[in-house]
C-alpha cells in the first residue's frame, strides 16, 4: 500500500453530509467547509467528488470553476477515507481494497456508503480486492515500506472483527497491503468518537521512519493519557526495516474559536492530508499551536506547500481533512 506522499492521480471526496451527525443549522457550513477542502486540493491535483444528484447544483455553486469533477452517486455521508477503497500497487498494477464498511460498528446508517468502495474502484477502472476484515481507511496508517500503525480499539473491536486476533489481522493485511510489521496503539473507545479511536487522529507517517503524533495536553481530556501512552510506544518502536522511529509531536490546541461547537469537536492537527505539492492542514484559532503545526509540517515536508484552512464545521462532526479525502495513486 503506497504511503500518501507518493504521486497521486487524484483525490476522491464525497459531498453528502449525514444529517444524523450535524444540526440543521450547521449543515450549510459543513458543505462550505467541504468545498473549501476540495478547492484547496484542486490547486495541486484533480479532485473527483461523489455527490447526491439532488445536491449537484449546490456543490457546483460552492466549488465554482475549480478542478473538481462532480460524480452523481448514492452516498450517506462525507467520510470517504472510511467508505472508499484503500488503493494498492502491485506487479499487476493498481487495485482497490474494499474493507466492508459497516458504519463504524453499526453506529450509523450505511447502506449506500457500504457500496462506495466498489463504486470508486469501478470508476477508477482498477481491480477490486475483497477481504473478510471490517475496518476503515482512517484506522490504517502506512509508510509504503512495509510498516503500519493501527489502533486496537478500532480494528480489534468486536463490532468490526469479532473473534479476530492480532495475528489474524496482521496476516490478512500482509496479504492485501504488503505490510510486514504493525505497530499497535491502544487507542480509546469514547462516546464522543464514533470511530473507536482511528489511527489518523493519533499518528501519521511523514515518510518511512518519521512519525507525526498528537499530544492532548489537557489533563481533563480522555485523550490525555492515551496520547502520552502512544508517544511512549512510538518512541520505543522500530519499523519493518528495524529502524527506530523519529517521532515529531503536534500538540492539540488549548483553545478553539468561541463559535466552534463542543462535544465531538475534533481539534487535532494530525489529521492533515498530503497531496501533490502540498500538505492540507487545519487551523483552529490558537495562534501558538496553529503556527507550531504549520512550522513542523513545513520542516517535515520541505518540498510541499503547507495550506492551513478552517474546517470547524467538519470538526464538529468528529472528523478532519484526512477523513474527507482518499488518494488514488498515480498508475
Amino acid at each position: 500500500m503506497p504511503e500518501e506522499g507518493q504521486p497521486h492521480a487524484r483525490t476522491w471526496m464525497a459531498f453528502g453530509a449525514g444529517e444524523a451527525i450535524w444540526t440543521a443549522a450547521l449543515l450549510p457550513q459543513v458543505r462550505k467547509d467541504l468545498a473549501g477542502v476540495a478547492t484547496t486540493i484542486a490547486r495541486f491535483e484533480p479532485v473527483s467528488m461523489l455527490v447526491r444528484p439532488d445536491e449537484a447544483d449546490l456543490a457546483r455553486e460552492l466549488i465554482g470553476s475549480a478542478n473538481v469533477e462532480l460524480i452523481p452517486a448514492p452516498i450517506d455521508d462525507l467520510w470517504i477515507r472510511d467508505t472508499g477503497p484503500a488503493f494498492v500497487k502491485g506487479e499487476s498494477g493498481l487495485a482497490g481494497v474494499d474493507f466492508n464498511f459497516n458504519g463504524w460498528g453499526a453506529k450509523q446508517a450505511h447502506d449506500r456508503d457500504a457500496k462506495v468502495a466498489e463504486f470508486v474502484t469501478g470508476r477508477a477502472g482498477v481491480t477490486s480486492l475483497r477481504t473478510d476484515l471490517h475496518l476503515e481507511g482512517g484506522a490504517l496508517e502506512v509508510d509504503g515500506d512495509g510498516t503500519a500503525i493501527i489502533t486496537e480499539s478500532c480494528v480489534l473491536n468486536p463490532n468490526r472483527n469479532l473473534g479476530k486476533s492480532k495475528a489474524d489481522v496482521e496476516a490478512e493485511l500482509g496479504r492485501l497491503l504488503g505490510i510486514r510489521k504493525i505497530i499497535w496503539l491502544p487507542g480509546v473507545i469514547s462516546k464522543d468518537d464514533i470511530t473507536d479511536g482511528h489511527t489518523d487522529f493519533y499518528a501519521r507517517f511523514a515518510r518511512p521512519g518519521v512519525v507525526v503524533a498528537g499530544l492532548d495536553t489537557d489533563p481533563k481530556s480522555p485523550d490525555h493519557d492515551v496520547t502520552k501512552r502512544h508517544l511512549e510506544i512510538l518512541r520505543s518502536a522500530t519499523d519493518a526495516q528495524n529502524r527506530p522511529l523519529q517521532v515529531e509531536v503536534l500538540e492539540s490546541p488549548a483553545t478553539v474559536r468561541p463559535k466552534s461547537p463542543g462535544g465531538a469537536f475534533a481539534a487535532g492537527y494530525v489529521n492533515f492530508y498530503v497531496c501533490n505539492g502540498a500538505v492540507i492542514a487545519p487551523e483552529f484559532g490558537d495562534a501558538r499551536t496553529d503556527e507550531a503545526a504549520r512550522s513542523t509540517l513545513a520542516r517535515l515536508f520541505p518540498d510541499r506547500q503547507v495550506a492551513q484552512i478552517n474546517i470547524d464545521a467538519i470538526a464538529a462532526g468528529g472528523g478532519g481533512i484526512h477523513c474527507t479525502t482518499q488518494q488514488e495513486p498515480a498508475h
